[in-house]
């Protein structure tokens, strides 16, 4: 396969056909889930849960009936989750995790067909919590006590709370790629695929560095892009919801510098964005500005193609130019 002059492009040029993976909200979307169900359900009872996903509630004890009748006192984010506090120190803690989302309707609104897991009824209005995939993958937890709800806590340190110093120990606590231990809830709370993306492309930092080859200077800038990037985007989505419910949460905007935005110009320099593959995620960053412009290779299209992989972006359009050329002349 190495001697192929055409395979290999062709290859290549099948890359842009490659679908995004879906995204979970992050922390700024949860952020502003949080902020918007404060301001309607804080000081009001539960009046009534309809569950239509058996798979939805992953807790037995307390029985998910007890929350009815109960108060809110209190709306938080606990890493990606949204943790309502409830009367006699009963918390509902709900995981969106990659399509599920959070839609505030008139009183007493029907949870909709295929989509629906749940409704919660407040004299005010109705939350419905709906999935968008066929893989059931949200999960509501009622647990009771403090204790119960710190052991639904990944440990990840907010990156908005923590100082440089406490950054940079968790950072080198284990040696991952940036891209993994940025991800890592265990590591940081709250931040995903989207939002490293984009923080590593501030840094201008590769997403496939390792944490502890990283210098005191690196891991400094990178601390910085990280509360940066992260409020940029709380400011930004609190500015387009302007106090309505965010109806719309997705992990794709126009505005980001390279998430979603593969072959598509680095705002910075102009180069086409790139991206790597792995599992159900991916990385996207541009190579002048964050390798550079250097290409990387994930796990399988390395193995595929070996040493034929392009390492530059002008290797890549000349490999790509010449599958056209071939197919042209079939």
């Amino acid at each position: 396969m190495e001697d192929s002059p055409v395979l290999i492009p062709s290859t290549l040029a099948f890359l842009p056909s490659l679908t995004y993976p879906r995204d979970m909200p992050e922390l700024p979307d949860v952020t502003l889930y949080v902020e918007a169900l404060a301001s309607r359900i804080v000081d009001q009872p539960i009046e009534r849960i309809c569950l239509v996903s058996p798979f939805f509630v992953r807790t037995a004890v307390p029985p998910i009936r007890s929350a009815e009748g109960k108060r809110v006192h209190r709306v938080s984010r606990l890493g990606k989750r949204i943790v309502l506090e409830l009367d006699g120190e009963l918390f509902l803690v709900l995981h969106l995790m990659i399509t599920g989302r959070l839609h505030w309707k008139p009183a007493g609104a029907k949870v909709p067909g295929k989509v629906g897991l749940a409704a919660f009824d407040f004299p005010n209005g109705t939350l419905l919590i709906t999935e968008a995939s066929t893989k059931k993958r949200a999960a509501l937890h009622l647990v009771q006590g403090a204790s119960a709800l710190a052991e639904l806590d990944r440990g990840g340190i907010d990156v908005l709370a923590a100082t440089p110093e406490a950054f940079a120990a968790v950072l080198r606590s284990e040696n991952h790629t940036l891209k993994r231990a940025l991800t890592d809830p265990t590591l940081f709370d709250g931040i995903g695929n989207a939002y490293s993306d984009e923080i590593l492309h501030r840094a201008r930092l590769s997403p496939l560095k390792l944490t502890r080859r990283l210098s005191d200077e690196e891991i400094a800038r990178l601390s910085s892009a990280a509360v940066h990037t992260l409020r940029e985007w709380i400011e930004r989505l609190r500015a387009e919801s302007r106090g309505r419910f965010p109806e719309k949460v997705t992990a794709f905007h126009p505005e980001m510098a390279v998430h979603g935005r593969y072959g598509q110009p680095c705002p910075d320099c102009g180069t086409p964005v790139q991206r790597i593959v792995y599992a159900e995620n991916e990385a996207n960053y541009c190579p002048t500005c964050q390798t550079g412009g250097r290409l990387l290779a994930d796990r399988a299209l390395s193995r595929l193609l070996r040493a034929d992989w392009p390492k530059t972006l002008d290797e890549l359009e000349q490999r790509r130019a010449a599958a056209r050329g071939s197919t042209d002349g079939r």
